[in-house]
Parts: C-alpha cells; sequence; structure tokens
C-alpha cells in the first residue's frame, strides 16, 4: 500500500502552493476524527466540506450549513491530523457580505479548530475578500466551475463550460482568485477541456472534482469513493462498497442478538475470583 512521504511537520498552505506542476496533489474530505486518522497517512489535505450538510444532515444542498458546524467539524479533523493540510470550508452567508466579515468568521475558523486554511466559493466577485483575507495571514483555496452554494442561482448542479463561450468568464474566475493571493484552486464539474486549459494558464495548483486528470491534484467526497452515497455522480470512482459490508455487518449482527448468540460467554464480566 503506497502512502504519502512522512513529514515531521504538518503541510502548510505555501507548500502545497509550491507543488505546481510537480506530483499531484490528494485530498480528500473528512468530517470526523476516525477518517481523519485513516486519510492522514495517505493525503497531503483534508478538506472540511460545508457537504457534510449532505452526507452527514441529509440536507438537499450545502446552503443550511452553519459555521458553527463547520467549526465543530474542523476542530475534531484537525485535532486528529498530524501531517495533512487541513482546510474547512466557509459556509453560505459568513463571507459573501463584506472581507471584513469574511476575516471575522475565517479568524474564528482557524483559531478555534487549528485548521491550516479556509476554502470560499466564487472567482473574480470574491477576489478582493481573497486578497483581504491573505494580506491579514488567513490562507485561502479557492473554489471555482460549479459553486455548490449558488445552486439556487444555478438551478442545479450542473456542469461547467461545455459550451466555449462560457470559458472566458470561468477562466477569468481562475485568473482572478490566483492573482488575489489564493494558494490553489478547486475546478468543480467542469468541462475536460476547460480544465486542462486552466491548468496550463493557472500559476496556482489545480485541485480536480469532475474536471480533469491534467489539474494539479484531485479531491473527492470521502463517502463517496468508500462507497456509501447511493447515487454519486458521474465523476467519482468507488474504491469500495462499504454500503453493502456496513449493510451486511448490521443484518448479522441484528441476527446474532435476535438468536441470543451474541453477546457470548468472552463478550460479558464475571464474578472476581476469590482471593
Amino acid at each position: 500500500m503506497n502512502s504519502r512521504p512522512a513529514s515531521a511537520r504538518r503541510i502548510t498552505a505555501p507548500d502545497i502552493r509550491a507543488r505546481k506542476g510537480r506530483d499531484p496533489i490528494v485530498a480528500l474530505t473528512s468530517y470526523h476524527a476516525h477518517t481523519a486518522r485513516l486519510a492522514d497517512a495517505h493525503v497531503d489535505m483534508l478538506l472540511v466540506g460545508d457537504s457534510l450538510g449532505m452526507v452527514l444532515y441529509g440536507h438537499g444542498s450545502t446552503i443550511p450549513v452553519t459555521l458553527e458546524q463547520m467549526i465543530t467539524h474542523g476542530r475534531v479533523v484537525a485535532s486528529a491530523v498530524a501531517h495533512a493540510l487541513v482546510v474547512v470550508d466557509m459556509p453560505f452567508g459568513a463571507y459573501e457580505e463584506s472581507p471584513q466579515q469574511a476575516f471575522r468568521n475565517a479568524a474564528r475558523v482557524l483559531k478555534e479548530t487549528g485548521a491550516g486554511a479556509v476554502k470560499l466559493e466564487g472567482g473574480v466577485r470574491m477576489a478582493e475578500t481573497i486578497r483581504f483575507l491573505v494580506e491579514r495571514g488567513v490562507p485561502v483555496m479557492a473554489h471555482v466551475g460549479l459553486t455548490p452554494q449558488s445552486v439556487n442561482v444555478l438551478g442545479g448542479f450542473f456542469v461547467q463550460g461545455r459550451e466555449e463561450a462560457q470559458w472566458a468568464a470561468i477562466e477569468e474566475d481562475a485568473r482572478a482568485v490566483a492573482e488575489a493571493g489564493a494558494f490553489c484552486v478547486v475546478l468543480e464539474a467542469l468541462a475536460e477541456p476547460l480544465a486542462q486549459k486552466i491548468t496550463e494558464a493557472c500559476p496556482i495548483p489545480t485541485i480536480g472534482i469532475g474536471a480533469s486528470a491534467a489539474c494539479d491534484g484531485q479531491i473527492l467526497v470521502m463517502e463517496d469513493m468508500l462507497g456509501l452515497n447511493p447515487r454519486p455522480p458521474k465523476f467519482v470512482k468507488a474504491y469500495a462498497d462499504l454500503a453493502s459490508e456496513i449493510e451486511r455487518a448490521i443484518a448479522d449482527y441484528a441476527e446474532d442478538v435476535r438468536g441470543r448468540a451474541f453477546p457470548g460467554p468472552e463478550h460479558v464480566y464475571g464474578l472476581k475470583k476469590g482471593k
């Protein structure tokens, strides 16, 4: 089993920035301590994504996620990680009002979680905010293409850039966040030729999700790649079928309990032996 080379310290945002055009960057989402510990030996970045609203809480989008939820999950992931860079998503409504609002909330995230960076969605429209944060010591991972927090404006989760007429605006988004100081940028659900073109032109690493194999790195929702999502997006490769394994284990447990096969003698406590 291959793993990321051991590091004496946590990976930082500048470390990721320096990986542009070098070996691919490996990233996954994580929302809990046990998955963070398992992934830490193998990945470069762990994103505490606002996708937890859909994956853990059953929402139809990321919109209902609160800053307090992100801080809670960010704290437990960061506390479990020794090497990977932990990035926490800024949830909808926590940064769009002004750069000042974004800094107040991003500072809370870094202080209260121990994470090494935040992520926010938006290109040209968020460039001023990204620059404001970076100048004040907050590393920012940007996110362009399909931006899930804009689902109500977009009308759904649709692939971006399938028509070349859309390319210029998305390319400008990537250029703007790089110039503003983001250390890397997520390209989500982009037509492959556009993602490749942006990666070649962009001076910071691109992290693809439903984009191109030519991106500088890749990220997936961990539960998707573990086979826990019954309807994963097209861009997901399932590396396991844990849903079936979990259901099988629960069924076996239920059968043992109903048949009084569990607990057995090895699972119960007897009296202390007399001296």
